[in-house]
């Protein structure tokens, strides 16, 4: 699959979101945690279903005009196969807002071009690693970040209390550069 990856710009803004699509949730990441530090297993359902979450809504003009955030674009031709929204945070990780791949370019190795684009600006930008939140649902993301050198850094089980995700648990993923 030919494509190139492209930050955010005044000719490209239109394109946040595209890539947005509904995801298969088929099992779910089993967690806790004893003096070892986080296990998981995973459990895998009888029946999948799709899940689509609320795209991130980023202001695109912020992400323009702010250095320290931006959006890369996976984009072939004028279609677009992937982004990653990415922000300095407070602890000096590069904080992953969101990542997103079409359904087309799943399994091809677009995620992992958006996220070594992300690790190059966090590099540029001083910061020791990777941030981001995701379910344990979510098992096709859960398993990327494993493979990438993600690590589970904590767990919120009440994040999605007051939601019709309540029954989610919210995972907190990290990697050190």
């Amino acid at each position: 699959m030919d494509y190139r990856i492209e930050k955010i710009n005044e000719s490209n803004k239109h394109y946040h979101n595209k890539a947005v699509e509904a995801f298969e949730v088929f099992g779910k990441l089993e967690i806790r945690y004893d003096e070892h530090g986080w296990h998981t297993k995973e459990k895998l359902l009888d029946k999948p279903y799709l899940k689509l979450y609320d795209a991130f809504q980023a202001e695109c003009e912020d992400y323009l005009s702010n250095p320290d955030q931006t959006i890369f674009y996976a984009l072939n031709d004028h279609e677009v196969l992937g982004q990653i929204v990415i922000r300095k945070n407070w602890n000096k990780y590069c904080y992953i807002d969101d990542i997103a791949v079409s359904k087309k370019a799943r399994q091809k190795g677009v995620a992992t071009r958006l996220l070594d684009q992300a690790q190059k600006w966090a590099l540029e930008n001083k910061l020791g690693g990777f941030m981001l939140e995701t379910q344990d649902i979510n098992l096709a993301a859960c398993r990327f970040y494993k493979k990438n050198g993600f690590v589970i850094g904590s767990i919120d089980n009440m994040l999605y209390r007051h939601f019709d995700t309540k029954d989610e648990i919210a995972m907190i993923w990290y990697k050190e550069f």
